[in-house]
Parts: C-alpha cells; sequence; structure tokens
C-alpha cells in the first residue's frame, strides 16, 4: 500500500480517523492556506475558506475515488470553496468579482499579514485583472509550480486549453506590469 492508501484508509477507519485527520491537516495545512489566500487575497479570509474546505474533506472522504492524488483532490475542494466564497462576496455587496478583487487590492497594502514590496503589490494587481479561469491557471502555474496535468485534474478541463490560458495569462500581465 502505499502511502496515500494508507492514509485514506485511516480516515475512513472510524478508530483511526481522528489522528489521520489531524495528519492530513499537518501536511497539506500550509499548502492549502496559500492557495486560497492568493485566491481571496485576505488572511482571515482564506482562513475561512481554509477551515470550510477541511471541514468538507472531513466529510465527504468517502466519495475520494482515488483516481488522482489526495492533494489534488483536497485542492480541487480548496479551489470551488474560495471562488464560492468570492461569489458570496460579492453578490452581497451588490458588485462583480472585479471590483471585489480591486476592493481587496486596495486594502491589501494595510493587512498586517501582506509582507510584499511594491512589485508584489503590482503583481497581484496584475492578477486581478485576469478572467477567473486565468487567474486560477496562473497562481497555480507561476506560485504552486503545479504541472499543467495536475491543473487539468483540478479544474476538469484539458491540458492544451489551460497552456493557452496559462499563455495569454502570462502576456496580460505582461502588458499590465510594463503599462504601469
Amino acid at each position: 500500500m502505499t502511502e496515500q492508501e494508507l492514509l485514506v484508509s485511516a480516515l475512513l477507519d472510524s478508530e483511526t480517523r481522528e489522528a489521520a485527520f489531524s495528519h492530513l491537516i499537518k501536511n497539506y495545512k500550509q499548502r492549502l492556506y496559500w492557495h486560497i489566500r492568493r485566491l481571496v487575497l485576505n488572511h482571515d479570509d482564506a482562513d475561512d475558506v481554509l477551515q470550510e474546505t477541511f471541514i468538507k474533506v472531513y466529510k465527504n472522504i468517502e466519495k475520494f475515488r482515488g483516481d488522482s492524488q489526495l492533494f489534488t483532490w483536497m485542492y480541487r475542494i480548496a479551489t470551488h470553496q474560495a471562488i464560492d466564497f468570492l461569489n458570496k462576496q460579492a453578490k452581497y455587496r451588490g458588485i462583480d468579482d472585479y471590483e471585489l478583487l480591486e476592493s481587496k487590492i486596495s486594502h491589501l497594502e494595510s493587512d498586517v499579514y501582506f509582507d510584499g514590496d511594491a512589485a508584489a503589490l503590482k503583481l497581484q494587481q496584475a492578477i486581478a485583472q485576469l478572467p477567473e479561469k486565468q487567474r486560477l491557471i496562473f497562481n497555480m502555474k507561476y506560485f504552486d509550480d503545479l504541472k499543467f496535468k495536475e491543473i487539468a485534474k483540478i479544474l476538469d478541463c484539458s491540458e492544451g486549453g489551460l497552456k493557452a490560458s496559462y499563455h495569454h495569462a502570462v502576456k496580460k500581465i505582461k502588458l499590465f506590469l510594463d503599462e504601469k
């Protein structure tokens, strides 16, 4: 049995579930947090979405089919939780996604958890200009260094389309940064 199979087996067993889930959180919390944080742009929001992600993983572990890595499955859940969170926030405020991200970026400099410089802030502004799918793909490839094959499984789309979207995103970001 692989390490992943042992972990999933322990998560499915009522006697070992709590310990296995603690192990799962310890191993994946930081990577998932930063993925979510890059999408929602706020520490407190990222913590909330991360908590919801782990709750969803805990409640749905029996639905994990094993046709991908456990992390890929959790990453997919985290991505959808973050998107849902942003959509709900935008709807609640009566604004579109772009306006919501602009608002979040304008508060990023004053965020005590943001330790980036002016260049990092400009990059975040450029990323916020991208359509949602390009923004997701760029974040996963650039920051998380995921392979296109992994991203395709997470977003449930073709590798070819992902590569094209990534390259379009890179061009748009370069254009934005050159203009500023």
